[in-house]
């Protein structure tokens, strides 16, 4: 649980009538939320909320393949107002060797560019794209050219680096 007024997402209601959540509201974001809850995504989990905003989520991202699975990764994701108009943005609070998502957690995923994004994009889609990403680094489309080059050339060192990093900086596994 994050401090503050943030509660789990279990515990989410919608403010009715307030500018900005009603807006959310009326975007279908409470929806999705309410759709990624009961799903039960096992690669995204402890979604948390902030009720005074909800445009701003929080969760953790748990990766099924080495050299990732042995930690967590919490992201943030904050939907502009003019969502679903306009794309997600999606930024990593936990530090990630990883290629596709440099040293302040901006990510490199085509699905949220501008030039690639459509409304009828819907979030879990968005989340599953980026865990294929973290899985499976596309060095080809890199944020941080030394390690695209590293897992290119040579990955047994690159798995090594980037295992010891996630045991050293990542968060906590859920318990399933």
């Amino acid at each position: 649980m994050l401090k503050g007024s943030r509660i789990l997402v279990a515990g989410f209601r919608p403010p009715g009538g307030r500018g900005r959540a009603q807006r959310w509201k009326g975007g279908g974001g409470a929806q999705e939320l309410e759709e990624i809850r009961k799903c039960g995504m096992k690669n995204f989990r402890n979604i948390q909320v902030d009720e005074a905003n909800l445009l701003t989520w929080q969760g953790l991202i748990v990766p099924d393949n080495p050299p990732y699975d042995k930690g967590a990764f919490r992201i943030e994701i904050n939907f502009p107002a003019e969502y679903p108009f306009k794309p997600p943005k999606i930024t990593f609070k936990t530090k990630i060797y990883h290629p596709n998502i440099d040293e302040k957690g901006q990510v490199c995923l085509p699905v949220i560019s501008a030039e690639n994004w459509k409304p009828a994009t819907k979030t879990d889609q968005v989340i599953q794209s980026l865990i294929a990403l973290v899985n499976d680094p596309q060095p080809e489309h890199p944020l941080r050219a030394d390690l695209a080059e590293e897992y290119s050339k040579d990955r047994k060192k690159f798995c090594k680096n980037a295992e010891e990093f996630t045991k050293k900086y990542g968060e906590k596994r859920p318990v399933d």
